[in-house]
């Protein structure tokens, strides 16, 4: 078995804002334990040396003494089971195995995380950079109000960076048992709330964080290779390396809120169309760079600045693991970019959103302002360029407007200037905004590499 780290990007919270970073995590692999026929346990560490963890296991549980007490001994590293047989019985009920949760952690029953629902963060209120500072901050001092000695781990859930429970214990995992009992006893809802942990975050303390309905989990130090998955499964954002002004994000980085909040437009997403051939250019528009930076980093730069969340919508979301935003699917592939609107809408937290196609590398926040000002009713604000035509990647729109998406891709109409001739539709002619700086060049987009070359000459 190779215990090579494999890196993955995650994201490096640092100068107020998310930076697309490289690396590996430490492995963790969980072992089924199955003796003379019944499964027995399963062991939870790192992946080297697997026979001498299952061995050492068994010895020390009294099961065996010495190599001669096996008449079997088959470790799969391939599918993660031991098989095994000793000469002596097993007794009838195996008494639980008590363990500090340090090391290889080892449980009888998982718990359930249900890893195969849908994973949604449309309710989910972000969590801001500072709030958890504040709570590992106070997770410190009470854990130095309260220790009179080393080695003790603790934990504590907040909301919105104030700390309602604190736990501490000799074992990492025992203090998230701590935390979920007095909440029980004292009747609080964990629903929604941040966890902030001291030590390393495993498989096991996520199962029992997602019991919790925890939203968020961050610790001072790193977790291990399945923690980051189970919590990407779980719709957990998971912090690590908490500490000195800055953290690494492994995990739906878009809880984050990685700008400052003043002046952001409310009640508006932000949403990128990506979905797109590009078949004219012949490869991703999205990722071609203009100034040293891909057209879609440009757009969702400017668009975090002005929406407390933005959305990218594509059917390639391993292209855009760089940016740290949410990232869903169409749900009708190849009905065109109707289909994206629809998607954007959808998995929208807010009533309206204003979308943008991911070839327009010069956006102007100050326009994009303009057209998400007030909510006079309309389906749909769509801004009229100097030609007089309308500009539908560039314009914004309401949740309202689902049922005539349907219809249309229902038809098979894929046409979105059809659509706003059916609905209510405002729109804005060019004189409105003229003497918005930089608002003629943020219809420009890019379709043919001649078009990417005249842009190019001119930076």
């Amino acid at each position: 078995m190779t215990t090579e780290k494999q890196n993955q990007t995650f994201f490096r919270y640092r100068d107020n804002c998310l930076q697309a970073v490289s690396g590996g995590v430490v492995n963790e692999y969980p072992v089924q334990l199955i003796v003379n026929g019944r499964e027995i346990a399963t062991l939870i560490g790192s992946p080297h040396d697997l026979r001498f963890l299952v061995a050492g296991f068994l010895r020390l549980q009294g099961f065996v003494s010495m190599l001669s007490d096996f008449e079997m001994f088959s470790v799969c590293e391939e599918f993660g089971s031991a098989n095994v047989r000793i000469k002596g019985e097993l007794p009838e009920r195996l008494k639980p195995v008590l363990t500090s949760g340090c090391g290889a952690g080892i449980s009888f029953s998982m718990p359930n995380t249900n890893s195969n629902a849908p994973v949604t963060v449309r309710d989910a209120q972000l969590v801001l950079p500072s709030q958890i500072f504040g709570l590992m901050e106070e997770l410190a001092k009470r854990a130095d109000q309260y220790r009179s000695h080393g080695g003790i781990h603790s934990a504590a859930i907040g909301r919105g960076g104030r700390l309602i429970l604190y736990a501490e214990d000799l074992g990492r995992h025992n203090t998230f048992d701590r935390i979920a009992g007095e909440a029980l006893f004292k009747g609080i809802n964990m629903a929604g709330a941040e966890l902030v942990t001291s030590g390393r975050v495993s498989t096991e303390m996520v199962a029992k964080a997602t019991l919790m309905d925890i939203k968020l989990i961050a610790s001072r130090t790193s977790p291990t290779d399945m923690a980051v998955k189970l919590c990407d499964q779980a719709g957990i954002c998971l912090v690590g390396y908490v500490r000195g002004g800055s953290f690494t994000v492994y995990s739906h980085p878009e809880l984050i809120e990685p700008f400052p909040s003043e002046n952001k437009i409310e009640g508006v997403t932000g949403v990128i169309l990506a979905g797109g051939s590009s078949s004219r250019m012949g490869r991703n528009k999205a990722l071609m760079v203009v100034d040293g930076e891909p057209i879609i980093a440009r757009s969702y730069r400017v668009l975090a600045d002005l929406f407390h969340e933005v959305i990218i919508v594509t059917n390639t979301p391993e292209e855009y693991d760089f940016l740290p935003c949410r990232k869903v699917a169409d749900i009708y592939p190849g009905a065109g970019s109707i289909a994206g609107l629809q998607a954007g809408l959808t998995a929208s937290s807010t009533e309206r959103i204003f979308v943008a196609a991911c070839d327009m590398p010069y956006l102007s926040p100050d326009l994009i302002r303009f057209l998400c000002e007030g909510d006079d009713g309309s389906e749909a604000v769509v801004p009229l360029n100097s030609e007089g035509l309308r500009e539908p990647l560039h314009a914004v729109y309401n949740r309202s407007l689902l049922g005539s998406i349907q219809e249309a891709i229902d038809k098979g109409d894929k046409s979105i200037l059809n659509l706003l001739d059916k609905v209510r539709t405002k729109q804005l002619p060019g004189d409105m905004f003229s003497c918005i700086p930089g608002a003629p060049e943020s219809f420009r987009n890019i379709n043919t590499m001649k078009e990417y070359e005249n842009i190019t000459v001119q930076q």
